[in-house]
Protein backbone atom coordinates (compact mmCIF):
# COMPACT_ATOMS: atom_id res chain seq x y z
CA UNK A 1 0.00 0.00 0.00
CA UNK A 2 1.36 3.43 -1.12
CA UNK A 3 1.29 5.91 2.09
CA UNK A 4 2.26 9.18 3.02
CA UNK A 5 3.78 10.59 5.84
CA UNK A 6 2.64 13.77 5.74
CA UNK A 7 3.98 16.91 6.71
CA UNK A 8 0.97 18.60 8.51
CA UNK A 9 -0.71 15.51 10.23
CA UNK A 10 -2.51 17.54 12.63
CA UNK A 11 -3.88 19.72 9.38
CA UNK A 12 -7.54 19.83 8.53
CA UNK A 13 -9.44 21.78 5.79
CA UNK A 14 -8.71 25.68 6.72
CA UNK A 15 -11.74 27.21 9.49
CA UNK A 16 -11.79 30.49 7.49
CA UNK A 17 -12.90 27.76 4.59
CA UNK A 18 -15.67 25.92 6.80
CA UNK A 19 -17.16 29.36 7.94
CA UNK A 20 -17.53 30.96 4.37
CA UNK A 21 -19.68 27.40 3.44
CA UNK A 22 -21.26 27.31 6.28
CA UNK A 23 -22.37 31.52 5.77
CA UNK A 24 -23.30 30.00 2.39
CA UNK A 25 -25.12 27.16 3.67
CA UNK A 26 -27.38 29.05 6.43
CA UNK A 27 -27.76 32.32 3.57
CA UNK A 28 -25.42 34.09 6.40
CA UNK A 29 -23.72 37.58 6.31
CA UNK A 30 -20.07 36.52 5.61
CA UNK A 31 -17.90 38.90 7.82
CA UNK A 32 -15.53 36.04 8.79
CA UNK A 33 -12.89 35.61 5.89
CA UNK A 34 -11.04 38.75 5.16
CA UNK A 35 -12.49 39.66 1.27
CA UNK A 36 -14.15 42.87 -0.01
CA UNK A 37 -17.98 42.45 -1.15
CA UNK A 38 -17.77 45.68 -3.30
CA UNK A 39 -16.39 45.80 -6.62
CA UNK A 40 -12.72 46.64 -7.11
CA UNK A 41 -11.73 49.97 -8.54
CA UNK A 42 -13.19 50.29 -12.14
CA UNK A 43 -9.81 52.21 -13.85
CA UNK A 44 -7.75 48.60 -12.37
CA UNK A 45 -10.24 46.18 -13.96
CA UNK A 46 -10.52 48.31 -17.30
CA UNK A 47 -6.32 48.37 -17.33
CA UNK A 48 -6.52 44.65 -16.62
CA UNK A 49 -8.94 43.84 -19.67
CA UNK A 50 -7.04 46.65 -21.41
CA UNK A 51 -3.76 44.56 -20.98
CA UNK A 52 -5.64 41.34 -22.46
CA UNK A 53 -6.85 42.87 -25.27
CA UNK A 54 -3.10 44.21 -26.19
CA UNK A 55 -1.87 40.92 -26.50
CA UNK A 56 0.18 40.85 -22.41
CA UNK A 57 -1.08 37.01 -22.42
CA UNK A 58 2.22 34.73 -22.51
CA UNK A 59 4.37 34.47 -19.46
CA UNK A 60 5.87 37.27 -17.66
CA UNK A 61 9.38 37.65 -16.86
CA UNK A 62 10.15 35.14 -13.49
CA UNK A 63 10.78 37.90 -11.37
CA UNK A 64 8.03 39.97 -12.53
CA UNK A 65 7.44 42.58 -14.98
CA UNK A 66 9.81 44.62 -14.90
CA UNK A 67 7.51 48.30 -15.47
CA UNK A 68 5.78 46.74 -12.17
CA UNK A 69 8.72 46.30 -10.08
CA UNK A 70 10.45 49.72 -11.18
CA UNK A 71 6.77 51.46 -9.86
CA UNK A 72 7.12 49.47 -6.89
CA UNK A 73 11.12 50.41 -6.54
CA UNK A 74 9.97 53.70 -7.00
CA UNK A 75 6.96 53.84 -4.21
CA UNK A 76 9.39 51.95 -1.73
CA UNK A 77 12.15 55.07 -1.93
CA UNK A 78 8.95 58.08 -2.00
CA UNK A 79 7.69 56.01 1.56
CA UNK A 80 10.31 54.23 3.11
CA UNK A 81 13.72 56.35 1.99
CA UNK A 82 15.23 53.19 0.99
CA UNK A 83 16.33 52.87 -2.71
CA UNK A 84 16.18 49.52 -4.10
CA UNK A 85 16.99 47.83 -7.07
CA UNK A 86 14.02 46.77 -9.34
CA UNK A 87 16.40 44.22 -10.98
CA UNK A 88 17.76 42.74 -7.77
CA UNK A 89 15.54 43.29 -4.75
CA UNK A 90 11.75 42.55 -5.62
CA UNK A 91 9.99 39.49 -6.89
CA UNK A 92 6.04 39.44 -7.82
CA UNK A 93 4.68 36.33 -6.54
CA UNK A 94 1.03 35.11 -6.73
CA UNK A 95 -0.23 36.43 -3.52
CA UNK A 96 1.46 37.44 0.01
CA UNK A 97 1.11 34.34 1.32
CA UNK A 98 2.75 32.28 -1.67
CA UNK A 99 5.46 35.14 -1.22
CA UNK A 100 5.94 34.55 3.33
CA UNK A 101 5.76 30.22 2.29
CA UNK A 102 8.84 31.03 -0.19
CA UNK A 103 10.51 32.91 2.18
CA UNK A 104 10.42 30.17 4.71
CA UNK A 105 11.25 27.67 2.73
CA UNK A 106 14.04 29.62 1.22
CA UNK A 107 16.46 29.85 4.91
CA UNK A 108 14.89 26.98 7.17
CA UNK A 109 16.24 23.41 7.73
CA UNK A 110 15.71 20.72 9.46
CA UNK A 111 16.10 21.51 13.19
CA UNK A 112 16.01 25.48 12.86
CA UNK A 113 13.51 27.30 15.35
CA UNK A 114 11.29 30.26 14.40
CA UNK A 115 9.92 33.05 16.92
CA UNK A 116 6.57 33.39 16.00
CA UNK A 117 3.87 35.60 17.95
CA UNK A 118 0.07 34.17 18.44
CA UNK A 119 -2.71 34.88 17.68
CA UNK A 120 -1.12 34.44 14.38
CA UNK A 121 -2.67 34.00 10.51
CA UNK A 122 -2.88 30.45 10.51
CA UNK A 123 -0.52 29.71 7.72
CA UNK A 124 2.91 30.50 9.51
CA UNK A 125 3.32 27.70 11.31
CA UNK A 126 2.20 25.44 8.52
CA UNK A 127 4.76 26.84 6.59
CA UNK A 128 7.52 26.38 9.59
CA UNK A 129 6.41 22.88 10.08
CA UNK A 130 6.48 21.35 6.46
CA UNK A 131 10.51 22.98 6.66
CA UNK A 132 11.04 20.36 9.12
CA UNK A 133 11.86 23.39 11.47
CA UNK A 134 10.00 24.71 14.75
CA UNK A 135 7.68 27.03 15.92
CA UNK A 136 8.63 29.26 18.77
CA UNK A 137 5.64 30.64 20.31
CA UNK A 138 5.06 33.86 22.16
CA UNK A 139 1.52 35.23 22.98
CA UNK A 140 0.76 38.67 22.40
CA UNK A 141 -0.41 40.10 25.75
CA UNK A 142 -3.81 39.95 26.18
CA UNK A 143 -6.10 42.09 25.97
CA UNK A 144 -3.41 44.96 24.35
CA UNK A 145 -1.92 42.27 22.08
CA UNK A 146 1.66 44.16 22.27
CA UNK A 147 4.50 42.16 22.00
CA UNK A 148 7.13 41.74 25.45
CA UNK A 149 10.11 41.74 24.43
CA UNK A 150 12.07 40.60 27.74
CA UNK A 151 9.77 37.46 26.28
CA UNK A 152 11.46 37.72 22.59
CA UNK A 153 14.85 37.78 23.72
CA UNK A 154 14.78 34.85 26.44
CA UNK A 155 13.07 32.75 23.58
CA UNK A 156 16.76 33.41 21.43
CA UNK A 157 18.36 30.27 21.13
CA UNK A 158 21.46 28.96 18.95
CA UNK A 159 18.48 27.24 16.91
CA UNK A 160 16.46 30.17 16.16
CA UNK A 161 17.06 31.34 12.43
CA UNK A 162 13.96 33.80 12.03
CA UNK A 163 11.64 35.99 13.72
CA UNK A 164 8.03 36.70 11.91
CA UNK A 165 6.47 40.00 12.67
CA UNK A 166 2.99 40.75 11.17
CA UNK A 167 2.18 44.80 10.65
CA UNK A 168 -0.64 45.97 10.64
CA UNK A 169 -1.25 42.46 12.69
CA UNK A 170 -4.07 39.83 11.75
CA UNK A 171 -6.43 39.34 13.58
CA UNK A 172 -5.67 42.17 16.35
CA UNK A 173 -5.35 45.39 14.14
CA UNK A 174 -2.52 46.53 16.16
CA UNK A 175 0.28 48.46 14.27
CA UNK A 176 4.00 48.53 15.55
CA UNK A 177 4.92 51.42 16.47
CA UNK A 178 8.51 53.34 15.76
CA UNK A 179 10.35 52.18 19.27
CA UNK A 180 9.15 48.57 18.98
CA UNK A 181 10.96 48.26 15.53
CA UNK A 182 14.17 49.60 16.93
CA UNK A 183 13.86 47.08 19.92
CA UNK A 184 13.44 44.73 17.48
CA UNK A 185 16.46 46.09 15.46
CA UNK A 186 18.18 45.97 18.72
CA UNK A 187 17.37 42.63 19.67
CA UNK A 188 18.90 41.18 16.26
CA UNK A 189 22.00 43.28 16.19
CA UNK A 190 25.03 41.06 15.95
CA UNK A 191 22.95 37.74 15.15
CA UNK A 192 22.15 35.78 12.50
CA UNK A 193 18.27 35.64 12.63
CA UNK A 194 16.28 36.49 9.63
CA UNK A 195 13.43 38.81 10.04
CA UNK A 196 9.89 38.19 8.08
CA UNK A 197 7.82 40.78 7.73
CA UNK A 198 4.17 40.35 6.86
CA UNK A 199 3.25 43.71 5.40
CA UNK A 200 0.35 43.25 3.41
CA UNK A 201 -2.12 45.91 5.03
CA UNK A 202 1.09 47.69 4.64
CA UNK A 203 -1.76 51.13 3.46
CA UNK A 204 -4.45 49.92 5.86
CA UNK A 205 -3.31 52.17 9.53
CA UNK A 206 -6.28 54.08 11.07
CA UNK A 207 -6.03 57.41 13.24
CA UNK A 208 -3.55 58.98 12.43
CA UNK A 209 -0.65 56.31 12.94
CA UNK A 210 2.05 55.38 10.42
CA UNK A 211 2.67 52.00 9.03
CA UNK A 212 6.56 51.48 10.45
CA UNK A 213 7.71 48.77 7.41
CA UNK A 214 10.90 46.70 8.04
CA UNK A 215 12.31 48.74 4.67
CA UNK A 216 12.70 51.71 6.73
CA UNK A 217 15.22 50.60 9.16
CA UNK A 218 18.63 49.37 7.50
CA UNK A 219 20.04 46.89 9.85
CA UNK A 220 16.44 45.09 9.63
CA UNK A 221 16.02 45.47 6.17
CA UNK A 222 19.33 43.53 5.42
CA UNK A 223 18.07 40.27 7.39
CA UNK A 224 14.33 40.81 5.85
CA UNK A 225 12.06 39.47 3.50
CA UNK A 226 9.33 42.02 3.38
CA UNK A 227 5.78 40.43 1.86
CA UNK A 228 3.11 42.25 0.39
CA UNK A 229 -0.61 41.88 -1.22
CA UNK A 230 -1.82 43.74 -4.17
CA UNK A 231 -5.28 42.14 -3.75
CA UNK A 232 -5.27 43.52 -0.01
CA UNK A 233 -4.23 46.94 -1.12
CA UNK A 234 -7.43 46.94 -4.20
CA UNK A 235 -9.87 44.99 -2.98
CA UNK A 236 -9.38 41.97 -5.24
CA UNK A 237 -8.00 39.36 -3.28
CA UNK A 238 -8.94 36.79 -5.89
CA UNK A 239 -6.22 38.10 -8.19
CA UNK A 240 -3.87 36.16 -5.45
CA UNK A 241 -0.96 38.76 -6.72
CA UNK A 242 2.10 40.47 -4.37
CA UNK A 243 5.50 40.77 -4.13
CA UNK A 244 8.36 40.01 -1.80
CA UNK A 245 11.19 42.80 -0.94
CA UNK A 246 15.04 41.27 0.30
CA UNK A 247 18.38 42.23 -0.36
CA UNK A 248 20.36 41.22 -3.64
CA UNK A 249 21.90 37.72 -1.64
CA UNK A 250 18.62 36.47 -0.08
CA UNK A 251 16.33 37.51 -3.39
CA UNK A 252 18.41 35.13 -5.49
CA UNK A 253 17.83 31.97 -3.21
CA UNK A 254 14.42 33.29 -3.11
CA UNK A 255 14.10 33.42 -6.60
CA UNK A 256 15.76 29.84 -6.91
CA UNK A 257 12.48 28.21 -5.20
CA UNK A 258 10.20 30.75 -6.84
CA UNK A 259 11.54 29.70 -10.01
CA UNK A 260 10.51 26.49 -9.89
CA UNK A 261 7.10 26.60 -8.18
CA UNK A 262 5.01 29.40 -9.84
CA UNK A 263 7.99 30.48 -12.11
CA UNK A 264 5.97 33.65 -12.72
CA UNK A 265 2.65 34.92 -11.99
CA UNK A 266 -0.79 36.40 -14.39
CA UNK A 267 1.08 38.33 -16.87
CA UNK A 268 -2.07 41.18 -17.45
CA UNK A 269 -3.03 41.81 -13.98
CA UNK A 270 1.21 42.45 -13.72
CA UNK A 271 0.57 45.06 -16.37
CA UNK A 272 -2.31 46.65 -14.86
CA UNK A 273 -1.02 47.19 -11.74
CA UNK A 274 2.22 48.76 -12.95
CA UNK A 275 -0.22 51.60 -14.67
CA UNK A 276 -2.44 51.72 -11.83
CA UNK A 277 0.45 52.24 -9.14
CA UNK A 278 2.18 55.33 -11.06
CA UNK A 279 -1.35 57.29 -9.22
CA UNK A 280 -0.08 57.62 -5.78
CA UNK A 281 -3.29 58.21 -4.22
CA UNK A 282 -4.55 54.79 -5.37
CA UNK A 283 -3.15 53.09 -2.42
CA UNK A 284 -2.82 56.61 0.23
CA UNK A 285 -6.40 57.08 0.26
CA UNK A 286 -7.69 53.58 1.32
CA UNK A 287 -6.83 54.38 4.81
CA UNK A 288 -9.46 56.84 4.94
CA UNK A 289 -11.99 54.97 2.93
CA UNK A 290 -11.55 51.83 5.19
CA UNK A 291 -11.32 53.54 8.63
CA UNK A 292 -14.81 55.03 7.45
CA UNK A 293 -15.72 51.63 7.21
CA UNK A 294 -14.33 50.89 10.64
CA UNK A 295 -15.50 53.77 12.32
CA UNK A 296 -19.21 52.92 11.20
CA UNK A 297 -19.17 48.90 12.31
CA UNK A 298 -17.77 50.20 15.69
CA UNK A 299 -20.33 52.69 15.49
CA UNK A 300 -23.21 50.31 14.96
CA UNK A 301 -22.00 47.60 17.44
CA UNK A 302 -22.14 50.27 20.14
CA UNK A 303 -25.04 48.50 22.30
CA UNK A 304 -24.23 44.94 21.04
CA UNK A 305 -23.37 43.48 24.28
CA UNK A 306 -19.79 43.02 22.12
CA UNK A 307 -16.92 45.01 23.90
CA UNK A 308 -14.38 45.74 20.61
CA UNK A 309 -11.14 46.06 20.80
CA UNK A 310 -8.98 48.79 19.60
CA UNK A 311 -8.45 48.37 16.04
CA UNK A 312 -5.63 50.30 14.13
CA UNK A 313 -5.64 48.82 11.33
CA UNK A 314 -6.08 46.08 8.86
CA UNK A 315 -9.51 44.52 7.30
CA UNK A 316 -10.58 43.39 10.77
CA UNK A 317 -12.35 44.81 14.22
CA UNK A 318 -12.58 42.11 17.00
CA UNK A 319 -15.02 42.08 20.19
CA UNK A 320 -14.95 40.09 23.43
CA UNK A 321 -18.45 38.56 24.24
CA UNK A 322 -18.43 37.62 27.79
CA UNK A 323 -21.08 39.69 28.41
CA UNK A 324 -23.38 37.61 26.25
CA UNK A 325 -22.28 34.02 26.04
CA UNK A 326 -20.47 31.30 27.85
CA UNK A 327 -19.31 29.05 25.73
CA UNK A 328 -16.32 28.71 23.48
CA UNK A 329 -15.37 31.15 20.52
CA UNK A 330 -15.72 27.97 17.54
CA UNK A 331 -19.04 27.01 19.00
CA UNK A 332 -20.63 30.96 18.95
CA UNK A 333 -19.21 31.22 15.78
CA UNK A 334 -21.01 28.17 14.54
CA UNK A 335 -24.47 29.45 16.36
CA UNK A 336 -23.74 32.62 14.87
CA UNK A 337 -23.84 31.51 11.41
CA UNK A 338 -26.88 29.50 11.86
CA UNK A 339 -29.17 31.68 13.93
CA UNK A 340 -28.70 34.78 13.96
CA UNK A 341 -27.54 35.13 10.20
CA UNK A 342 -23.67 36.02 10.59
CA UNK A 343 -20.32 34.58 10.04
CA UNK A 344 -17.09 35.14 11.94
CA UNK A 345 -13.76 34.14 13.21
CA UNK A 346 -12.77 32.76 16.61
CA UNK A 347 -9.30 34.05 17.73
CA UNK A 348 -8.64 30.18 19.04
CA UNK A 349 -8.18 29.49 15.33
CA UNK A 350 -4.73 31.68 15.34
CA UNK A 351 -3.12 29.93 18.63
CA UNK A 352 -1.45 26.86 17.50
CA UNK A 353 -3.22 25.16 21.06
CA UNK A 354 -6.20 26.67 20.75
CA UNK A 355 -6.72 29.41 23.24
CA UNK A 356 -9.56 30.62 23.59
CA UNK A 357 -10.09 34.29 25.28
CA UNK A 358 -13.56 34.75 23.76
CA UNK A 359 -12.98 36.90 20.93
CA UNK A 360 -14.29 37.13 17.40
CA UNK A 361 -12.87 38.93 14.76
CA UNK A 362 -15.33 40.62 12.10
CA UNK A 363 -14.18 41.65 8.73
CA UNK A 364 -14.80 45.46 7.89
CA UNK A 365 -14.20 45.47 4.10
CA UNK A 366 -17.88 45.61 2.95
CA UNK A 367 -20.57 47.20 1.77
CA UNK A 368 -22.15 49.63 4.41
CA UNK A 369 -25.85 47.95 3.84
CA UNK A 370 -23.91 44.42 4.83
CA UNK A 371 -22.17 45.66 7.61
CA UNK A 372 -25.23 47.93 8.86
CA UNK A 373 -27.25 44.71 8.82
CA UNK A 374 -24.85 42.44 10.07
CA UNK A 375 -24.49 44.31 12.93
CA UNK A 376 -28.22 44.61 13.17
CA UNK A 377 -28.34 40.47 13.29
CA UNK A 378 -26.16 40.98 16.12
CA UNK A 379 -28.10 43.04 17.40
CA UNK A 380 -30.32 40.41 18.27
CA UNK A 381 -28.11 38.48 20.75
CA UNK A 382 -27.68 41.32 22.91
CA UNK A 383 -27.42 40.44 26.67
CA UNK A 384 -29.08 36.97 26.17
CA UNK A 385 -26.92 34.38 27.91
CA UNK A 386 -26.67 31.67 24.83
Amino acid sequence: MLSINSKLPSTGTSLFTVMSALASEYNAINLGQGFPDFPMDETLAELAKKAIGDGYNQYAPMAGYLPLRETIAHKIETLYQNKISANDNITITPGGGYAICTAFTTILDHGDEVIVFEPAFDSYIANIVSCGATPVIIQLEYPSYKIDWNKVKAAITPKTKAIIINSPHNPTGVVLSDEEMLQLQEILRNTKIFLISDEVYEHLTYDGLEHNSALKYPELFERSFVCFSFGKVYNCTGWKLGYCVAPKAWMAEFRKIHQYNAFCCFTPTQVAIAEHLKNPETYLQLKHFMQKKRDLFVKLMENSGFDLLPAQGGYFVSGTYEKIASEDGLSLAMHLTKTVGVATIPYSTFYSKGEDQKVLRFCITKKDETLIEGAHRLQQIKMNKL
